[in-house]
């Protein structure tokens, strides 16, 4: 076992690090599995649901680069938020059609704002 001192933000932990194969970490975690946490399969969304997207941080939009009733795929970008003088896309995380437009150019959003709604 190995001792550090680590300093974050000016405050000094000290911690004890164990190195550990890759053999030795696979064969316990065969042999206790009740202490992994599995999460649930992810569902697959089906076009009657609707997913939205909220702004990531505040800002302001500058362009909307798309029009209600307009079919995307995932990770097309839906419009441009300006935030501390940088430009974000803000893209898709869905396949889908353009079911609602919340935003406009030039106009300000807060964090959380819907933007957009697909179908």
């Amino acid at each position: 076992m190995k001792h550090y001192e680590i300093t974050v933000n000016g405050q000094v932990y000290q911690v004890a690090v164990e190195e550990v194969d890759a053999a030795a970490s696979t064969s316990s975690h065969q042999q206790t599995p009740e202490k992994t946490q599995q999460k649930p399969p992810l569902q697959q969304s089906t076009v009657s649901e609707k997913a939205t997207v909220v702004a990531p941080m505040p800002g302001t939009i500058l362009r909307v680069l798309v029009n209600e009733g307009q079919t995307i795929k995932a990770g097309a970008v839906l419009c441009i938020l300006e935030a501390m003088k940088m430009e974000n896309e803000i893209v898709a995380p869905t396949d889908g059609v353009i079911a609602s437009l919340k935003i406009a150019a030039n106009q300000k959003v807060d964090s959380g704002d819907l933007l957009v709604v697909i179908s």
